[in-house]
């Protein structure tokens, strides 16, 4: 039977930089869900919208047709427009000849995207989707946990 999945992710920023949290629902098609979130004291928006795909593909353990909603242009055009594969070949130099940001976290999610067979879903934020709506609840909860680790990001000595 082929793998069919779906991935609803957010990510949520208190503050830009601020403490960050990011979650996905991933369902299969029987209708099983698992709710995942997490976050960061000091993070960016960006960051958190990219980490929850790449911790809601981490959870897929076969070879599948994916299914990604998130509110994240940025994260759709990326996948969707095949900006990384550009940025790759361009040695990691965006369309503004300036290097691309969150480089670490789109190199972490390159292999999923060559595992799986990926489709993006824009989904219009805070517009009543139920399981968006879910995600927004689950990565703003998430961001404002106590003890919150550093972003390995900015741990290696970054600054946003």
């Amino acid at each position: 039977m082929e793998c069919k999945v779906q991935i609803f992710t957010d990510g949520s920023c208190l503050g830009n930089p601020g403490s960050g949290g990011w979650a996905a629902i991933i369902k299969n098609y029987t209708e099983n869900s698992i709710e995942i979130s997490g976050g960061y004291r000091l993070t960016t928006n960006n960051r958190m919208e990219i980490t929850a795909v790449i911790e809601g593909l981490k959870i897929i353990n076969c070879q599948c047709n994916i299914e990604i909603y998130s509110d994240s242009q940025y994260v759709c055009n990326a996948i969707e427009k095949k900006w990384i594969d550009s940025w790759i070949q361009k040695n990691w130099i965006n369309s503004s000849k300036k290097p691309v940001k969150n480089r670490d976290l789109w190199e972490q999610l390159i292999p999923f995207l060559r595992r799986h067979h990926i489709t993006m879903h824009w989904l219009r934020g805070h517009n009543n989707h139920p399981e968006n709506e879910r995600c927004d609840l689950l990565a703003r909860t998430a961001a404002s946990r106590r003890n919150l680790p550093e972003d390995p990001w900015a741990n290696a000595g970054n600054s946003f």
